[in-house]
């Protein structure tokens, strides 16, 4: 659906898959242990968000597709040089510094769900991996909660860049890129 003076960039799922995904997350993160049950299913369905999302990146809509928004890395640090300098050029889709952080957002998020479900297994026994730690659980246990915790809290470290680059690309090109991730439009100025 296209309007005169707008393009629509960011399909239903992108859309459906970032707003869930912010609220998956925050959940998992804010309620640890204290709400396991609630923790575990939110960390749950982080990782179902994501492996849907990495699926839509090679079939779905122009702008979710990975080769719409993969650059070189020589791309990326020009991209962010110009950025710095106020006069980055305008990207419909994701620019290269923003594809670049789904990408490590996708593998990082991967990573804290992956040693959540593994944390679980050693530490209550518990979930798909429960098997696998048998012997030695508590000595996992302890490797694990730390490997978890530390992915957990790089994804807030990537949130908290990925906010910044969002309001900075929409102060340099005079747009609103949340109200874009909203209504899936961007202008087409």
């Amino acid at each position: 659906m296209e309007h005169s003076n707008k393009i629509k960039v960011w399909d239903p799922l992108v859309r459906f898959f970032h707003w869930s995904l912010v609220a998956a997350f925050l959940i998992a993160y804010l309620t640890e242990e204290e709400l396991l049950l609630a923790h575990t299913w939110a960390g749950y369905m982080v990782l179902a968000l994501v492996l849907i999302r990495v699926v839509w990146g090679f079939v779905g809509t122009q702008y979710a597709r990975f080769s719409d928004f993969l650059y070189k890395p020589a791309t990326i640090i020009q991209f962010l040089k110009d950025t710095m300098s106020l006069k980055a050029k305008r990207y419909f889709g994701h620019n290269p510094a923003g594809g670049a952080m789904v990408v490590v957002l996708l593998v990082i998020l991967i990573a804290t769900a992956g040693s959540g479900i593994l944390l679980l297994g050693a530490e209550d026994q518990s979930g798909p991996a429960a098997t696998f730690f048998e012997q030695n659980r508590y000595f996992w246990a302890e490797i694990l909660e730390e490997l978890h915790e530390f992915f957990a809290n790089f994804s807030i470290l990537l949130v908290v860049v990925h906010i910044a680059g969002v309001l900075v690309e929409s102060l340099i090109h005079g747009e609103n890129l949340v109200s874009a991730m909203l209504t899936g439009l961007k202008p087409r100025k």
